[in-house]
């Protein structure tokens, strides 16, 4: 044999084999037809025009879905967007299903929604006719700009095992972790309208791809917030941004009775991934009494999950620094947790200030019925204190209110509250964090830390 054929041979023998067609990308729309796909739900129109999916909205139709036939679990999906409307809004359904017993007639899922209002929430995560917003831009306002009216928008969407993540022409903007539907349609949206001036807007969607093999997650910006709905659980990304679990979903760890000492031996209880605050009848710090962490925090970005039962009332409080004497709950800034309907306090206080997601007894949370999950079911509530001492609340991804501690306002609003007696309330460098035994029964869970500098 000659030099020239081993060399051949080696060659040919480390070449890798070529992608099989299931490796590449393949195309969901042929750029002719509408071969692959079918119409469900709404009466809006859709056919081809000029090599793009053109959907056209009409009056008084729910939403309408062009989805594919298939179903599709993990995938990279990438299209092209452009609204005619600067008014309504479109998107995309992903692992998307039609037609259950509690949806009837109906297709959910989550959707990454076309957002041209100027609300601008284009790339964020929608769960179409289920639990509605997950991922709202309140969470990443920086991603608002990503969207260009009037052209066409590339969207990428990667899910992968519980992990969705979307970028709006490159941009990052949404991160969802959630173990539902592991598997489903895709499906292009026109939204329904009822204003005559919206009738017969379109919707254009092209150079439609997937890829569903070979599969490696893109890396994620680890300042960007993460929605995830796996209790008590960190993604790699999270860790590496800096949140630190402070409940392990097991035990009380890092947790202590607020009176001292350890944790409460009664009124508390964790089982089945939760910390649950045992009834007793609405005595506040009457059985088990509050519970503290361990340390201590000044700057931090808290996210943490909570369930309420009819009538009950709760808080999550920060800057506790247990110097204050009270007989009752310990002192501190407050994130009311609260039954708004059924419990009297929130007709209690100032034009609502005692409400839930409220700074209590200070400012009233700015909330829409939307972003209220119902009694029984969780909710994600979120505090962030940065450096500078500007403070937000969230309610389910949506700010609800904020304001700067220690300003004038603050003391203003501090002067004509329950807390004047307490000097310089509120303004405290760092403080414990607290879940509140009001008497009545309420889980946490998936509470979550991230100091920030």
């Amino acid at each position: 044999m000659t030099a020239c054929a081993t060399t051949f041979c080696l060659t040919a023998f480390h070449q890798p084999p070529a992608p099989s067609p299931a490796d590449a990308w393949q195309n969901l729309f042929d750029g002719k037809t509408l071969k692959g796909w079918k119409k469900l739900a709404g009466t809006a129109d859709y056919k081809v025009e000029n090599g793009a999916i053109v959907g056209t909205t009409v009056m008084n139709s729910g939403n309408t879905f062009l989805v594919t036939e298939k179903e599709y679990g993990d995938f990279v999906l990438e299209l092209d967007i452009k609204m005619e409307s600067t008014e309504g809004n479109s998107g995309v359904q992903t692992r998307s299903h039609f037609d259950s017993p509690q949806q009837k007639g109906k297709v959910y899922g989550r959707q990454v929604e076309i957002d041209p209002s100027a609300r601008s929430w284009s790339g964020g995560i929608y769960d179409e006719a289920r639990r509605q917003w997950l991922y709202p831009l309140d969470l990443h306002p920086e991603a608002k700009t990503a969207y260009k009216a009037g052209q066409y928008n590339h969207l990428k969407i990667e899910c992968i095992g519980n992990e969705t993540k979307t970028w709006l022409n490159n941009v990052p903007v949404a991160y969802v972790v959630d173990p539902l539907d592991p598997k489903g349609f895709i499906g292009l949206q026109v939204h329904g309208i009822s204003d005559k001036a919206q009738e017969g807007k379109k919707i254009y969607f092209k150079d439609i791809k997937i890829k569903t093999t070979n599969l490696q997650p893109t890396p994620f910006p680890a300042d960007v917030y993460v929605v995830n709905f796996e209790p008590n659980a960190l993604t790699a990304s999270e860790k590496k941004g800096g949140w630190k679990l402070l409940f392990d979903g097991k035990t009380n760890k890092g947790w202590h009775s607020a009176k001292g000492g350890a944790f409460p031996t009664q009124g508390w209880q964790v089982t089945d991934g939760t910390m649950t605050v045992l009834s007793s009848e609405g005595k506040e710090a009457a059985n088990g009494g509050d519970i503290v962490s361990d340390n201590q925090y000044g700057a931090f970005d808290l996210s943490f999950e909570f369930k309420l039962t009819p009538g009950a009332n709760s808080g999550v409080k920060y800057f506790v620094t247990l110097d204050e004497k009270t007989k009752g709950s310990a002192i501190g800034l407050e994130y009311q947790v609260l039954d708004d309907e059924l419990h009297p306090d929130a007709k209690l206080g100032r034009d609502g200030n005692r409400t839930l997601a409220s700074l209590y007894d200070l400012i009233k949370a700015d909330k829409s019925p939307r972003f209220i999950h119902p009694i029984g079911e969780w909710n994600v509530g979120r505090v962030v204190v940065y450096p500078n001492n500007h403070v937000e609340h969230y309610l389910n991804g949506s700010k609800v209110l904020e304001y700067e501690r220690g300003s004038k306002d603050f003391k203003d609003l501090v002067a004509i509250s329950k807390y004047k007696v307490w000097p310089n309330f509120g303004e405290a460098p760092k403080g414990h964090l607290l879940l509140q035994d009001h008497g009545n029964r309420v889980s946490f869970r998936s509470i979550k830390i991230k100091e920030l500098k």
